[in-house]
């Protein structure tokens, strides 16, 4: 699905002497080089700051708990996304509360999100999946009329655009995870906070770093150990310098896909938003029979992935929230069939060619079969 090994070798030079200097400094834990991506991190999402965290779940579980979410309240969000998502919000005490997507888009649906909303709801939570921006306007619209602030789950979206603005700088906050596999992924776990709100950004840093106040030793609040190390923030501020040259190719390959299976029948192709830019972290299709055309493009060597099998609310470890199917029909289908097609910068135009003929060769032995 990615190739991290032809990326290292086209940034070898870079990162080792990011490394080298990291070693060197032996400043491993909030050393210059995490004061620097933070900066660069805010300034490329187009906000004033950036606290880095341990991981992306981190990133939303603490900025959750910096907002004020809690025991007895709401956090509503979709459950076509991955579990860390929902468990975020149970983490805190809080309680998800699930709504169903677009058909054409697989993100929150803001008519959907208007009927959640309760005197309980404490948070908004879209998430920008697969790359896509969540329709964040008509979302904005109903926070504003019931003064609820928005969290961005922009863990799949590094880069992705509304117009001329990032994700990440449109809610309260936004939340990024740089898992090796993302558009922007480091050699680890790392993750994000990113905001305009000063104060936000302390509460945040200050829960991350064993809520710490002035000094080390000054612990104002209960926090927990969730800071972003040297060595990743080295690698991922050679990464950065290269992410829009990536999610440039990404979207070129994603267009080469398109072009090649478009007019195929029983298979949906995935498409942006007007207005908006993807930032093509996976390439998702819709197909009736997905676990066959899987299987056929794992005996000729094409990886593919189901993200997801099963959407959050009809996990077992969300048995307690009495979710049942039925509930969110359109997510429900979605997590039947849609998968993933391998997609990376590195991807050339004969391999994009290549599993879109596998694809087409089993969609004409269905149709012989039929």
């Amino acid at each position: 699905m990615i190739d991290l090994q032809a990326q290292y070798r086209g940034l070898k030079v870079e990162i080792d002497a990011a490394l080298q200097r990291v070693v060197d400094s032996a400043q491993f834990i909030g050393g210059p080089d995490c004061r620097a991506f933070e900066e660069e991190f805010a300034s490329y999402c187009g906000v004033r700051h950036a606290v880095g965290v341990a991981n992306g779940t981190d990133a939303l579980t603490i900025v959750l708990r910096a907002l004020g979410v809690g025991s007895g309240d709401e956090v509503v969000t979709v459950a076509n996304t991955f579990v860390a998502t929902g468990e975020a919000i149970l983490l805190n005490g809080a309680r998800p509360v699930f709504v169903d997507v677009e058909e054409s888009s697989f993100t929150l649906d803001a008519e959907e999100l208007e009927r959640a909303i309760t005197r309980r709801t404490r948070a908004i939570m879209p998430v920008h999946l697969y790359g896509h921006p969540a329709d964040m306007d008509p979302i904005l619209e109903v926070a504003r009329r019931h003064g609820i602030p928005v969290v961005e789950d922009a863990a799949q979206a590094h880069g992705a655009r509304i117009g001329e603005r990032r994700v990440g700088s449109f809610g309260a906050a936004g939340c990024f995870s740089f898992y090796p596999g993302k558009n922007l992924g480091a050699w680890g776990d790392a993750g994000m906070v990113v905001t305009d709100d000063a104060e936000l950004a302390g509460r945040v840093r200050r829960i991350a770093n064993h809520g710490a106040g002035a000094t080390k030793y000054d612990n104002v609040v209960v926090g927990t150990n969730s800071r972003l190390d040297s060595l990743q923030a080295a690698v991922l501020r050679v990464k950065l310098r290269h992410l829009d040259s990536w999610n440039r190719v990404r979207r070129e390959r994603a267009a080469d896909y398109a072009a090649a299976l478009r007019g195929m029948p029983n298979l949906v192709l995935p498409r942006e938003r007007a207005g908006c830019t993807s930032a093509w972290h996976l390439f998702s299709i819709r197909v009736a029979d997905r676990d066959r055309l899987a299987a056929h493009l794992g005996a000729n060597g094409i990886a593919t992935s189901f993200h997801y099998t099963k959407p959050i609310h009809l996990q077992p470890a969300m048995a307690g929230l009495g979710g049942k199917p039925g509930d969110l029909p359109v997510s429900e289908r979605l997590c039947h069939e849609v998968m993933q097609v391998p997609l990376f910068p590195e991807m050339s135009k004969d391999q994009v060619a290549r599993v879109a003929d596998e694809i087409r060769a089993f969609s004409a032995s269905a149709v012989a079969r039929a």
